[in-house]
């Protein structure tokens, strides 16, 4: 099994490339200090506090739950229909409108096709 910490540090680092920043503009969007960012992205601070999390996930775009599991705080109330929908909505927290009513009109073909029967 991995370790949390290492599963923290580079769900947020991948997050934060995903939206092209440096440590330094996540800093200044944040107020959470460069060096603080460095060493949570290495893996060197364990259980960063839930506040920050929060704030990182908010600029990032991504799951504030996922962020949480990741740095090994209890979820509560967390149920399997919750952790699929948090798992799923992470790649499309950036989506245009055009792209977001082209994935609808897609499921929606992926549905009907589904009750017909053919796959």
């Amino acid at each position: 099994m991995r370790d949390r910490r290492q599963d923290l540090s580079h769900f947020l680092r991948t997050a934060r490339e995903r939206k092209g920043l440096t440590l330094r503009a996540v800093e200044q969007a944040t107020g959470v200090s460069n060096a603080y960012l460095s060493q949570l992205e290495g893996g060197k601070i364990k259980q960063p506090s839930p506040v920050i999390l929060h704030k990182l996930s908010q600029l990032y775009g991504v799951s504030y739950v996922d962020a949480m599991r990741s740095a090994g705080y209890p979820v509560p109330g967390e149920n399997k229909r919750e952790q699929r929908a948090a798992r799923i909505s992470g790649p499309f927290a950036d989506l245009t409108e055009e792209e977001e009513a082209e994935l609808t009109e897609y499921l929606a073909f992926i549905r009907t096709r589904r009750r017909r029967g053919t796959t």
